[in-house]
């Protein structure tokens, strides 16, 4: 059944590649939606797709993404956004 999370990583996210890997990986999952840095220095992702897909996406983020530490995930239930591919937000 497809969904949508909304989800925050903390830690050493940023300035390791963290958003293009999560773009490769959700291009290699099937998952749309998109990535970002935030000012306070976490990467916010919004998932969509079915739902052992974005779990399989955000546990890639949290624990298998090489170089980045992730100390903390913040993840919110959204309803179901038709994502069209998956972009970088700057």
């Amino acid at each position: 059944m497809p969904l949508t999370k909304r989800v925050r990583f903390y830690g050493r996210v940023q300035g390791v590649y963290f958003r293009r890997r999560t773009r490769d990986a959700a291009s290699e999952y099937g998952v749309s939606g998109w990535v970002k840095n935030l000012p306070d220095g976490s990467v916010e992702a919004e998932l969509s797709g079915d739902t052992d897909k974005v779990q399989r996406l955000i546990d890639y983020c949290q624990n298998e993404m090489p170089v980045a530490r992730v100390d903390r995930v913040e993840i919110t239930d959204m309803g179901y956004i038709d994502h069209i591919g998956f972009k970088i937000k700057y």
